[in-house]
């Protein structure tokens, strides 16, 4: 009798343990309130209206864990339907959260929509924007820093600080009217300049001798830039969530929707330096400084700005070939990330999609594969799930060129989860690309000049190539990037250069298994909001 109850205080007190246990591994959650309104500003000198995030221009900066769970409630006070996307965070399990008008239904104005996200398994430098019209063109973007969890080694000394630098073109024409321009068919004009976290100038300051990390993102509309600090080297130390080899420039390329973060020591003379941004490939060249304010300056800036590099796409294809992946170092988890041996999986499919221009009903227009997408009033998420049909096709677009004509639809690639793919970018046209594919991060393996062949694959880097979430793809050239299908959801391939993205240069990846249970993909959240053909439906 005496035994049996010792057993019985002895595992009553072991479920004790366990069930605290529980409840202390439970990952954190952080909650947001984000009211989206119109403002007034002048980030070039010439008062406009940008859209404001709790009135800040940028938005507010989301510093997270890894793991963290983020409860945002989004309360929409502009005229139009509005949503965010999370640039790079890759909604494990879970498209319904990723803010792209495949996925969600638009927030209409004077309403809310709390999105329930994750930074699950991830570190690194990421973005947050509008998904919705020409938004973008007016502010509403911010940074996203995913810090990794404390007992998660990093392979560089912790920095005194890090600094979040949003870098990106800008026009003085309000988001209406750069929109109604598209909607006419007409391109863009160039930027009217650049913006450093939504100013023409900006100061950020350190101590002398001191290590500092710079997180830089290319937030704007279209363009390609580099980034330089006058007398000061920067170590690459982490790309879009992987830590890479710790290589030293004297300057990067940083293309539309792609980030970095550089470790970059206060060891000159104490006095202030030119940060500078400019444009690459342009004809006239955009320049944007701020200043690097060392604690003991008694000197201002002086002499003219640091000039960018004097090459061009040859120079930036071989720097882009030198960002490679530190095979022995932790990301998020404890393993090293060299530990996946991606080059030895055999691809299940080979993809090649081509961009290009054509023209439509006499309309210009943008496209993968002579395929210009439309969207529909219902989320293709919605759809898929409520098997409504007339919304999207699995037909429209083939894996390849063709040759055919251009045509206006609904593309939606279908592949199974845990699928290996190879996908391949050609640009035959004269103007930097750059791909962003939404849920995921790749190996881009490969760039080169030309058409690409089979053959091409023997120059792909199957060993260290950086894992990333946007790639940039040169004039006249391709890029591949291999990309393991373990996230089901309903994925957004889509153009990072955003008059080609909404005028259609973007298609769905659909990874799908048919055993539907949570360990595949999370259920429909309870609070989606319903539109088109999917009003009155319920979760």
């Amino acid at each position: 009798m005496g035994k049996a109850v010792l057993l019985q205080l002895l595992f009553g007190v072991l479920a004790v343990v366990l069930s605290a246990s529980v409840v202390k591994a439970e990952d954190p959650y952080k909650y947001y309130t984000w009211t989206v309104t119109y403002g007034t500003l002048s980030p070039l000198a010439v008062p406009q209206q940008v859209i404001l995030i709790n009135g800040q221009f940028p938005g507010p900066r989301l510093d997270v864990v890894t793991n963290d769970n983020i409860i945002l409630n989004l309360i929409n006070k502009l005229d139009q339907p509005f949503l965010l996307t999370w640039n790079g965070i890759k909604q494990r399990k879970n498209s319904w959260q990723d803010g792209v008008l495949g996925t969600n239904c638009p927030i209409p104005p004077n309403s809310n929509y709390t999105y329930k996200i994750q930074a699950k398994d991830q570190i690194g430098t990421f973005t947050y924007f509008p998904s919705t019209k020409l938004h973008r063109a007016a502010g509403a973007f911010g940074g996203i820093n995913v810090y990794s969890r404390p007992r998660i080694p990093i392979p560089y000394p912790l920095p005194e600080s890090d600094f979040t630098l949003l870098v990106g073109d800008w026009y003085k024409t309000s988001h209406q009217a750069l929109q109604k321009s598209l909607d006419s068919g007409k391109s863009l004009p160039f930027p009217d300049g650049l913006l450093i976290n939504g100013q023409a100038s900006t100061t950020f300051g350190g101590d002398q001798g001191k290590t500092y990390m710079f997180r830089v993102s290319n937030v704007g509309l279209s363009t390609s830039l580099n980034f330089r600090i006058q007398g000061h080297k920067l170590k690459l130390v982490e790309c879009e969530g992987s830590h890479t080899q710790q290589n030293i420039y004297d300057s990067l390329d940083v293309h539309v929707g792609q980030s970095f973060s550089v470790l970059v020591t206060l060891n000159q003379p104490p006095k202030d330096y030119y940060i500078v941004a400019s444009t690459r490939f342009t004809r006239r060249v955009l320049t944007a400084t701020a200043v690097l304010h060392y604690s003991n300056s008694h000197t201002s800036v002086s002499g003219p700005v640091p000039a960018g590099p004097s090459f061009q796409l040859h120079w930036s294809m071989q720097q882009a070939r030198t960002f490679r992946w530190n095979l022995t170092a932790n990301a998020a988890r404890p393993n090293p990330q060299g530990s996946y041996h991606y080059g030895q999986i055999v691809p299940t499919k080979t993809i090649v999609l081509a961009n290009s221009a054509p023209l439509i009903n006499g309309t210009l227009r943008y496209a993968f594969n002579q395929v210009s997408y439309v969207n529909p009033d219902t989320p293709l998420k919605l759809a898929d799930y409520f098997n409504i049909p007339g919304v999207f096709t699995f037909d429209a677009i083939q894996s390849v060129p063709s040759g055919s004509s251009a045509t206006l639809a609904t593309p939606v690639l279908p592949a199974s989860l845990h699928d290996f793919l190879e996908i391949v970018f050609q640009n035959n046209e004269k103007t930097m690309q750059s791909v962003h594919l939404d849920g995921y991060d790749f190996w881009a393996v490969g760039y080169g000049s030309g058409q690409w062949q089979p053959a091409k694959r023997k120059t792909y880097n199957l060993v260290d190539a950086l894992t990333r979430h946007t790639v940039q793809v040169y004039p006249n050239s391709w890029s591949t990037i291999l990309v393991s299908l373990d996230n089901q959801g309903m994925w957004n391939l889509r153009s990072a250069t955003w008059e080609r993205q909404y005028l259609g240069q973007q298609l769905y990846l659909r990874v799908w298994n048919p055993t539907q249970n949570l360990a595949n993909e999370y259920n429909i959240p309870s609070n989606a909001l319903m539109c088109g053909k999917a009003v009155g439906r319920h979760p």
